[in-house]
């Protein structure tokens, strides 16, 4: 059993999906929190997370390690506008940009999963602590989003 499966990766995506997909437009443009992002907007952050991590992920396990830069969140969040966007295109959105990220996962070589990854000035991880990080990651904002949290 590969990592993907160990994971469940692909069941994560599509239960999320699907308890996503009740959300009215008009609830999406909520705050998780006072002062805090909007649902869209961490819906958006997970987005830029996978985008972010689908470049680390294939780096390491084409060239057996990887060094990049972080992001600056926020930044990232406005500059999308995801406030803005309609709530079904960004769960679209997000739900095919993790179907391609799964689909990478599937198929690193079980020899690359403990490729050294640095993330900006952070300390070396390995590229199977950054896979399950990251399904951590978006587990977490999947329960905010949800109001579960």
């Amino acid at each position: 059993m590969n990592l993907y499966e160990q994971l469940r990766f692909g069941d994560r995506i599509d239960s999320g999906y699907r308890a996503l997909r009740d959300i009215p437009e008009n609830h999406s443009l909520t705050a998780f929190r006072d002062g805090g992002w909007t649902r869209k907007e961490i819906l958006g952050h997970l987005i830029d997370s996978a985008l972010n991590n689908h470049q680390r992920f294939v780096r390491a396990a084409l060239d057996g390690s990887y060094e990049g830069p972080t992001y600056v969140q926020g930044d990232w969040v406005d500059i999308h506008g995801y406030r803005s966007m309609p709530w079904a295109d960004l769960l679209e959105h997000w739900r095919l940009q993790n179907l391609l990220l799964g689909a990478v996962v599937q198929r690193v070589p079980e020899g690359r999963l403990e490729a050294a990854c640095r993330v900006g000035g952070n300390a070396p991880v390995t590229l199977r602590f950054l896979i399950e990080d990251y399904l951590v990651h978006l587990e977490y904002h999947l329960q905010q989003i949800l109001g579960t949290t």
